[in-house]
């Protein structure tokens, strides 16, 4: 456990920053899996108002280092590729 105050803090402000990761990870997750789903059936509007919403997600959680850009990157490419085949 930890002896001082600073690092008391640091674990609150660490549990905090867990659940807001956690959240914007998910959310990314979910609207990728929407996406694909989209693609698959063959809405092609619904499917690419979800791939704006996605790349949005994704675009944020790299800006806030929950993904490194290069992972940013390849998410958004590959799910583009889904998008036109």
């Amino acid at each position: 456990m930890a002896n001082s105050q600073s690092a008391l803090k640091r674990v609150r402000q660490n549990e905090t920053r867990a659940v807001r990761n956690k959240t914007l990870s998910s959310r990314m997750k979910t609207l990728r899996k929407k996406t694909l789903a989209a693609a698959e059936a063959g809405d092609k509007d619904v499917a690419q108002k979800s791939f704006s919403e996605f790349s949005s997600a994704v675009d944020k959680c790299a800006k806030n280092n929950i993904i490194h850009k290069n992972k940013a990157a390849n998410l958004k490419s590959k799910t583009q590729k889904h998008l036109v085949s």
